[in-house]
């Protein structure tokens, strides 16, 4: 059997990232077995540092994306940060940065200078727009990305306005790409012994996420709309009113449907043409659920869960997230984990399981800011 060793052991990621997007790759990143030397701005840090809720003065938010890291804290415009900068950089694998594109050129550490003095490094960017086209120097947000990338035309009620997603999408699955860049990058490496660029569009991945829409978009010439949280080509896919709130029901497929309609004791409905295949019910969706909610409402939303889930059907009740911090699925899997200190704050866990990986069960303290100087300058023989 393989031994336990995380992928990434011996991988050190020098990080320039700040906020979400790119923290949220190095976080990954840390999670697979890389070393992370979070570099951050004197005397302010990285920006969440002051982000709300705050307990015993340190941020929940910094402390969920950059837990394990080490951090110091340099000034790439001042001589000597830059050599204790530069020697970092000589001994690491991956830099990371999401500054926009030009800033780490002007300061003499862009790509082309890197590559031509460090040939094996590999150097991940993500920006708003990434580093080519027309736009690439526009600044962005999670928001604007996801209103430019069409997400928010796609969220919200029916009718109603367009919503930004509760989770920064935007980020975080640039964050994602960014991660999966950097893997693919490292495995080529081992082949080629050349480093290469990774160069990630917050917008394009706003648009890469987006199957159901482009599909529909290309095939019919008609941009889709908010359909709340109905999914706009399976029906019955959304949430449903019992009695005392809503439960999701997500039936896939025909036979699932059929077999929806048994569990209901709803034969007539399985026997309706309006219902007879996807198609139809996707067209009649309005009367589906209103012959749904007819039967639902005779009792509790957490009742028909449990009939449903009995009887094979994928549903789940809208849980918020203190029922989800307490799901036994997400605890027994080490998904929610508390972080080493004394604020009481937690995190989630680490969602790539691999039978090579030690399984955590709590995660080390996010650094104070420049809190590893020492023990970085020692690991530089300084």
């Amino acid at each position: 059997m393989p031994s336990m060793t995380a992928p990434l052991a011996g991988v050190t990621i020098l990080d320039l990232t700040h906020v979400l997007a790119g923290p949220y790759a190095s976080h990954t990143l840390a999670d697979l077995g890389a070393k992370v030397i979070k570099v951050e701005r004197p005397i302010l840090g990285d920006d969440t540092r002051a982000f709300p809720p705050m307990k015993g003065g340190k941020s929940a938010y910094f402390a969920t994306l950059n837990s394990g890291k080490s951090s110091i804290a340099l000034d790439l415009k001042d001589s000597e940060d830059r050599g204790i900068f530069d020697a970092i950089l000589d001994r690491s694998d991956v830099l990371l940065e999401n500054y926009r594109p030009g800033v780490m050129e002007r300061l003499g550490y862009g790509w082309d200078a890197l590559h031509t003095r460090l040939p094996r490094l590999i150097y991940g960017a993500v920006s708003g727009y990434g580093h080519t086209g027309p736009d690439a120097a526009l600044p962005a947000y999670d928001m604007v990305v996801q209103a430019r990338g069409g997400v928010m035309a796609i969220t919200g009620a029916e009718g109603g306005p367009p919503v930004r997603v509760g989770a920064s999408i935007g980020d975080i699955v640039a964050g994602m790409f960014l991660a999966q860049g950097v893997l693919a990058a490292l495995y080529a490496r081992e082949k080629s012994g050349f480093g290469a660029k990774v160069d990630i569009s917050m917008l394009d991945g706003q648009l890469a996420i987006q199957e159901h829409a482009i599909a529909i978009t290309a095939a019919t010439g008609i941009p889709p709309h908010a359909t709340g949280a109905r999914h706009p080509t399976i029906t019955p896919f959304s949430t449903y009113a019992a009695s005392d709130g809503q439960v999701v029901i997500a039936a896939g497929n025909d036979a699932m449907f059929v077999h929806l309609c048994k569990v209901l004791a709803l034969p007539i409905a399985a026997d309706d043409p309006r219902f007879a295949s996807n198609p139809a019910r996707c067209a009649h969706h309005a009367e589906l659920a209103q012959v749904l909610e007819t039967r639902l409402k005779t009792n509790t939303a957490a009742y028909w869960v449990v009939v449903l889930t009995e009887a094979g059907l994928p549903s789940a009740l809208v849980a918020d997230m203190g029922a989800v911090l307490r799901d036994r699925q997400l605890l027994a899997r080490q998904m929610v984990l508390p972080i080493a200190g004394d604020e009481g704050f937690l995190a989630a866990g680490n969602p790539i399981k691999l039978s090579t990986l030690p399984e955590i069960t709590a995660r080390p303290a996010a650094p104070d800011l420049d809190g590893d100087r020492a023990e970085i300058l020692r690991w530089l023989g300084r």
